[in-house]
């Protein structure tokens, strides 16, 4: 596919313009409307494809729980069905469209990993997660930053806190997500490790603040996201942070997403999952 497009589809998907504008840039940039309205169905997620691992997955136990401290906090909690002893535990964070199907399959696939994982719905106190990713977008729009860290931290203590769990608490989050990580891991000294899959950096003078290992995951033709990179890496480096940070040339933003036919990029996304899974392992033990 045209990169321009995939570009335009992204300026939309972050709030640079509306859904009329876009469709008429589309029309223009396809060459009519009726390529833009045949292109649609590639550029949106496509739920039908999140369940790379079933919701009734023998090999794991789900549920939907309340997150005390912050009111009507909720998340998806799963956890591997056949385990002994406790586990390291996982805040999974999604996109800017919520606790989408996709995230909930993401959230699943971390279980079977071996980890206790929390989906955890940020639009839950404003009435939980639309079905239209338009009205997901709109309301994470309105969501202010303290009650984003508000809601991270509240979750970092719910999986500390539980029995089953041992003690350690990891994050990985994705765009939207991935900033969320990163944002966490600033406010949070109880984080132990975050992977942040294309998420905008913190401010520099926030990084000496972090306690968390972490991981950072980037696309190589994603240059909004990654114009932040050298200040962040700078920052860094200088505070002394235990961190990795892997390009994947030729890959887009949102590239794990595999509901996405436009942007999903199957090598970049196994290779990023690989070297999360160990991560956390490592970090969790």
């Amino acid at each position: 596919m045209d990169q321009r497009i995939i570009d335009l589809y992204d300026d939309f998907t972050h709030g640079g313009m509306s859904r009329r504008s876009f469709l008429d840039r589309l029309a223009a940039l396809a060459g009519s409307t009726a390529a833009a309205t045949a292109l649609l169905p590639i550029l949106q997620n496509n739920y039908a494809h999140a369940q790379t691992v079933p919701e009734g997955d023998p090999r794991i136990a789900a549920q939907t729980v309340d997150i005390p401290g912050v009111q009507g906090l909720k998340g998806y909690l799963v956890k591997p069905s056949n385990a002994t002893g406790k586990l390291p535990t996982v805040i999974v964070i999604h996109e800017n469209r919520g606790l989408n199907p996709h995230i909930k399959d993401v959230t699943r696939r971390m279980a079977t990993e071996g980890f206790i994982a929390l989906g955890l719905d940020y639009l839950s106190p404003m009435g939980g997660t639309p079905a239209d990713e338009d009205k997901g977008r709109e309301m994470i729009g309105q969501l202010k930053q303290p009650d984003v860290i508000a809601s991270g931290k509240a979750a970092v203590a719910y999986l500390k806190g539980l029995p089953d769990g041992n003690g350690k608490v990891g994050a990985i989050g994705f765009c939207w997500g991935g900033g969320a990580v990163n944002n966490l891991a600033v406010n949070e000294p109880n984080l132990n490790a975050g992977v942040a899959y294309y998420g905008g950096q913190p401010k520099a003078e926030d990084v000496a603040k972090i306690q968390a290992a972490l991981m950072l995951h980037y696309a190589g033709l994603d240059e909004r996201i990654n114009a932040g990179i050298p200040a962040y890496e700078a920052a860094l480096k200088q505070a002394g942070k235990t961190y990795e940070m892997y390009m994947y040339e030729g890959a887009n933003h949102a590239f794990n997403n595999d509901t996405n036919t436009a942007r999903y990029d199957k090598d970049a996304a196994d290779l990023a999952w690989k070297r999360t899974v160990g991560f956390l392992k490592k970090n969790l033990a």
